[in-house]
């Protein structure tokens, strides 16, 4: 692209939300931190698993907190808020190299005095089926599960 073109497309308005834009910087070993180009906190990364989490483990930590932004809104909304919430995150994957995800299931935990589980399980299916930006970054043919614990109750 040319240095003109590029000029046009930056000029262009913004429909929706910006580019997301991050720098990671290694820090030895397999460390790496990353954070906004725009500045503020910075999260460390650690292929071994010592200082942070792994790059895997930190994209599935991305979707459960993706999904959980979105759940909470959408109960907030309903003006019935939670006093707890949870999302243990289990990525299934691939024997080879690279050892990409093959399946993920959520298991959401909630505790509201006033939620009732339909509205959580239509919280849930709307965030990971609509609203959810990482989930849609996914390939859009791996299987992304859920089950809910509502109130100590699974049922």
């Amino acid at each position: 692209m040319s240095a003109e073109q590029l000029k046009d497309t930056v000029a262009m308005p913004v429909i929706g939300k910006p580019p997301a834009a991050v720098q990671v910087t290694w820090a030895g070993d397999h460390l790496f931190d990353g954070a906004r180009l725009s500045g503020g906190p910075s999260i460390r990364l650690d292929s071994s698993g010592k200082q942070g989490p792994s790059p895997v483990d930190a994209l599935l930590c991305a979707l459960a907190s993706c999904t959980g932004v979105d759940v909470v809104d959408i109960l907030a909304k309903r003006r019935t808020p939670l006093s707890a919430f949870s999302v243990d995150v289990v990525g299934e994957r691939s024997p080879g190299t690279p050892g990409r995800l093959t399946k993920i299931h959520l298991a959401y935990r909630m505790i509201g005095a006033d939620v009732e589980r339909v509205h959580a399980e239509r919280a849930i299916e709307l965030a990971v089926t609509k609203y959810c930006s990482v989930r849609d970054s996914l390939d859009p043919n791996m299987p992304v599960t859920w089950a809910l614990e509502l109130n100590g109750s699974r049922e």
